[in-house]
């Protein structure tokens, strides 16, 4: 009996978050330039890609500070390796507007 009381009260909630999320969606209409849109959605996967940038590279400087505090040159080498993937990701936009000119 407790079983199918929670299986009701899952089944609900499922069914609440999706009248929610049903409601709460709202249209979206694109511009009149396609080009306008494709220039929206560059500008939004960089920004969504510099990000991941900046989280990789907070976290290749908590590596580098760990490996300092703990000797470890394997966990370092990894940790500066990181922060530079970092870097190249955050500013990725920029190194491709360099290269394309």
């Amino acid at each position: 009996m407790k079983k199918i009381k929670m299986i009701r009260k899952v089944l609900f909630f499922a069914y609440i978050a999706l009248v929610i999320v049903g409601n709460f969606a709202t249209p979206v209409y694109a511009a009149n330039d396609p080009v306008t849109v494709v220039n929206n959605f560059s500008e939004f996967m960089f920004g969504l890609i510099r990000a991941i940038g900046m989280i990789l590279l907070g976290f290749g400087i908590v590596q580098v500070g760990l490996s300092l505090k703990s000797h470890d040159p394997s966990q370092r080498a990894n940790g500066f390796m990181t922060v530079a993937g970092g870097i190249v990701i955050t500013f990725a936009k920029e190194i491709l507007n360099i290269i394309v000119g």
